[in-house]
């Protein structure tokens, strides 16, 4: 475990404006290059022919553990892919294993290949779940190596963290080309333990994960004694703002359930940042309906309520 250095700046301005849908990044040292909005779940095609066509170019599929949760997904890049005209090209997608080392070798990243018509090769590997030191350097070797030498097409690599100090170990060593961490409106912790520590210089991008995880919906503002105009109900894409806010995120991972939701992210980023007390309140919402049990039990971990800010 690297000790981590404070490099200061988590409590800087926010980003503004939004990266658009169509604005375009490198991927790590890959020669790739992805939008700020990786798509993942969608119930059906129609979501991913949409997202496409507003923009998005990221696309992010489980090979094992979620893979029933992804069919939907597998369906729209296979219809996306049908078009023909280069879009396999035009398009990067990233696979996800739970599956310890080595990884790479596994039976799934053939199956995802032959499960989309017209997908070819895998562009990104990720390493799920990464929870620990082991989980992290175990997969590091064996995902570098495929890497090398391009297996079945990939050129990036990169890993999911459930413990933020471990993304700093990563972020610091810079081997990997994506790293994607957890901030929310529950779990705001990142300020203080992930974004100050942060290198001023590294190649591997910072998606955001679980931005919608705790909504607060209408029904919850009503138990809650709430309601508009008096108290502001953030809608969906108010979260997805709320994580690309920080300038230290390079994008998102977000499931539209919809092509009317997916137009609605893209308006959403047209707004720019929130503003700081929009930030705040947004957090005080989630921990005010995380303390009356308003979330599944065992998933709410924020820090307590307070009372209203400003």
């Amino acid at each position: 475990m690297i000790a981590p250095a404070h490099y200061g700046g988590a409590d800087g301005p926010p980003r503004r404006p939004l990266p658009r849908l169509t604005d375009r990044q490198p991927l790590g040292k890959s020669g790739l290059q992805v939008g700020p909005i990786c798509l993942g779940t969608v119930p059906g095609p129609e979501t991913v022919l949409a997202a496409f066509d507003a923009g998005i170019n990221f696309f992010f599929v489980s090979v094992d553990l979620h893979w029933p949760l992804y069919e939907g997904t597998r369906r729209g890049l296979e219809a996306l892919l049908a078009r023909g005209g280069g879009v396999r090209d035009e398009i990067v997608v990233g696979v996800v294993s739970y599956l310890e080392q080595p990884w790479f070798q596994a039976l799934q990243v053939h199956e995802v290949i032959n499960a989309v018509a017209g997908l070819e090769r895998v562009d990104l590997i990720i390493a799920g779940g990464v929870t620990n030191p082991a989980s992290l350097h175990s997969r590091l070797e064996p995902m570098s190596a495929a890497r090398n030498i391009k297996f079945r097409g990939a050129r990036a690599i990169g890993a999911s963290f459930h413990h933020r100090r471990l993304a700093v170990e990563a972020a610091t060593l810079d081997q990997l080309d994506i790293l994607y961490v957890r901030y929310n409106t529950a779990h705001p912790g990142a300020r203080t333990d992930l974004f100050p520590f942060l290198p001023p210089v590294r190649t591997g991008r910072m998606f955001n994960f679980k931005s919608t995880m705790f909504k607060v919906t209408a029904e919850m503002l009503r138990s809650l004694g709430l309601s508009p105009p008096q108290c502001w109900l953030p809608d969906i894409p108010d979260y997805y703002r709320f994580a690309l806010s920080r300038p230290e995120l390079d994008g998102i991972l977000a499931s539209p359930k919809t092509p009317e939701e997916v137009e609605a992210l893209a308006a959403a980023l047209s707004k720019g940042s929130l503003l700081p007390e929009e930030e705040e309140h947004m957090i005080w919402l989630s921990s005010l309906a995380g303390a009356r049990g308003l979330f599944p039990r065992g998933l709410f971990r924020g820090r307590p309520a307070t009372a209203t800010p400003g």
